[in-house]
C-alpha cells in the first residue's frame, strides 16, 4: 500500500461521483462495448476524510492494466465487471472489485501493507472519468470577487469553473484587506482571490498559469520602515528597534514612479520604478496536511513574494486536488529581493491570466519562466534547505526536459546557475535558481 495518498475534502457539488448502485431506478447498464480506457478520479471515505487519486486504466477486449495512483495495475472486465490488482515497488497491494454504471465505477478496494501483509482493509470507492479537453475557441471570463479566502484549502467552494485556454480576468485586494478604493474588504493577511476549478486538471498533472496583464489600480501603497530578524545582525537589530512604522507610497501611474508620501529627511529625492508583482500564486496542496494560511508557501506555490512573478512570467504548479484550485493575490507595486521589510509596496491589483494543463507531468515545486529565463524555486525554513530544493527542483527541470544525465546536469548548472533570494519575511524563506535560456539552446529537448 502507498505511503501518502493524495487527499481532497471535496467541494460541495463538485466531483463527488454519483454512485448508482444495482436495483437503483436510474441504474445505467454498462454497454457491453463500453471502454473504460483514460484516467478516474478515484473517490474513497478514509475513516471520515474524503481521499482522492488518480488511476488509469487502458482497455483491450476484457483485459485491463493501468496505474493506481502510480502502482502498476493489471486485471479484468466482463460485462461491466471490474476486477484490478495493483501493486507497489515495496510488496503492498491494492485489489479492487467494482462495476461499471454508465460513466461511473463503483466498488471496493483492499489495501494490503508490505509491512503487515496479515493486515488488509476494505474501503468503499466510486471513479468518474477525468474530463477531455474541450473542443472550441477558449473563454474569456469576468470575474468580479465578492468574498476572499485567508487559507490556501481544497475545502474552500470554486468561484468559477474554466477550462484549459480560458483566460481569467479579475482584481485582488491588497494584504490588508483593502480594494481600489481604499475600503477594508476583509481581513487583512493576503486575502485571495479564488480559488478557480481548471476542468481536467487532477493530481500529478502541472497546471501553467501565463500572467498576461497585472496592472495598478490605485494611486497609492503601504510599507513599513522595519527590517526582518534573518537579515540583520544584532548590531542593526538594536539600531532598528525604533522601527515599525507605516509608511504609505504615493504611485505615480504616468510616471511609473513609486516615492514615500512624506519622506523622511533624507528621501525627499528618493523614487523607485513600478514593478507591478503578485506576491501569492498558489494551488490547493493536498489535504494530507492542514490548509495553510495565505502568509505561507510551500511546494504549491503561495505566498513566494518573489520579485519576478510579473506581467509576461509562466507559472508551473503541481496539482495536487481535481481542479487545481488557483488563488491569487497580495499584490505589490514593487519589491526588492527578499522582501525585507516584512512586506513589499502592498496595494490592489487587475489581473488577466491564462490557464492551461499538463497532464500526468508533476514537477517537483513552483517554477517561473521569463522570456529570458527558467527559474526554480525552493521554499524552505532555512535558506540552506531552501537553496537545496531550489537545485533538486531545477535539476528534475532539465532532467526533464533534457534528458540529461546527473553529469550533465552538473556541468550545465556549474557553468551557468544564477542564485537569487527570493524571500526571507515568512516561516519558509525562499531562493531562485535561474538559468538563462541562451545556454540552453543548443541542448536537444527530450522526446514527448
Amino acid at each position: 500500500m502507498r505511503k501518502a495518498l493524495l487527499v481532497l475534502l471535496l467541494a460541495p457539488g463538485l466531483l463527488a461521483a454519483q454512485t448508482t448502485e444495482p436495483g437503483h431506478p436510474h441504474e445505467r447498464s454498462a454497454a457491453a462495448n463500453a471502454s473504460i480506457t483514460g484516467r478516474w478520479i478515484f473517490t474513497s471515505d478514509f475513516y471520515g476524510t474524503t481521499v482522492t487519486l488518480v488511476m488509469e486504466f487502458k482497455q483491450d477486449g476484457d483485459k485491463l492494466t493501468g496505474d493506481f495512483d502510480g502502482d502498476k495495475l493489471e486485471g479484468t472486465i466482463k460485462d461491466g465487471a471490474i476486477h484490478f490488482l495493483a501493486k507497489d515497488d515495496q510488496g503492498g497491494t491494492e485489489e479492487g472489485t467494482a462495476r461499471l454504471y454508465g460513466d461511473t465505477i463503483s466498488g471496493s478496494v483492499v489495501f494490503t501493507d508490505a509491512d503487515d501483509p496479515q493486515q488488509h482493509i476494505t474501503h468503499h470507492f466510486t471513479a468518474t472519468m477525468i474530463l477531455q479537453r474541450k473542443a472550441g475557441p477558449p473563454q474569456r471570463h469576468e470575474f468580479i470577487p465578492t468574498v476572499f479566502y485567508r487559507q490556501f484549502s481544497a475545502a474552500n467552494k470554486p468561484v468559477l469553473i474554466v477550462s484549459p485556454g480560458d483566460t481569467i480576468h479579475t482584481t485582488t485586494v491588497d494584504a490588508g484587506g483593502k480594494d481600489e478604493n481604499g475600503v477594508e474588504r476583509v481581513v487583512g493577511g493576503n486575502p485571495e482571490t479564488g480559488p478557480f476549478y481548471i476542468e481536467t486538471a487532477a493530481p500529478g498533472d502541472t497546471l501553467v498559469v501565463h500572467l498576461t496583464r497585472l496592472r495598478l489600480n490605485r494611486n497609492f501603497a503601504e510599507s513599513d520602515d522595519f527590517m526582518v530578524g534573518r537579515a540583520v545582525d544584532s548590531g542593526l537589530a538594536v539600531k532598528m528597534k525604533d522601527t515599525g512604522k507605516t509608511i504609505r507610497w504615493h504611485l505615480d501611474l504616468q510616471r511609473g514612479v513609486a516615492a514615500p508620501e512624506k519622506p523622511a529627511e533624507h528621501l525627499g529625492q528618493y523614487a523607485v520604478p513600478l514593478r507591478p508583482m503578485l506576491g501569492c500564486v498558489a494551488v490547493a496542496p493536498s489535504s494530507t496536511q492542514a490548509a495553510p494560511g495565505t502568509g505561507d508557501s510551500g511546494r504549491w506555490g503561495g505566498n513566494m513574494d518573489f520579485n519576478e512573478i510579473v506581467e509576461g512570467a509562466t507559472l508551473y504548479l503541481p496539482v495536487s486536488v481535481p481542479g487545481a484550485l488557483l488563488y491569487v493575490g497580495d499584490g505589490h507595486a514593487a519589491q526588492g529581493d527578499g522582501e525585507l521589510n516584512g512586506n513589499a509596496l502592498e496595494t490592489s491589483m487587475d489581473v488577466e491570466l491564462t490557464v492551461d494543463v499538463i497532464p500526468a507531468k508533476g514537477v517537483r515545486g513552483p517554477r517561473v519562466e521569463s522570456a529570458t529565463h527558467i527559474m526554480a524555486m525552493g521554499l524552505s525554513g532555512s535558506l540552506d534547505d531552501a537553496m537545496r530544493e531550489a537545485t533538486a527542483n531545477m535539476a528534475q527541470w532539465l532532467t526533464t526536459e533534457y534528458n540529461l544525465t546527473p553529469s550533465e546536469v552538473a556541468q550545465v548548472l556549474g557553468t551557468s546557475a544564477e542564485y537569487k533570494i527570493s524571500e526571507v519575511a515568512d516561516r519558509n524563506a525562499g531562493i531562485v535558481l535561474k538559468i538563462n535560456k541562451d545556454r540552453l539552446k543548443n541542448l536537444a529537448p527530450a522526446p514527448k
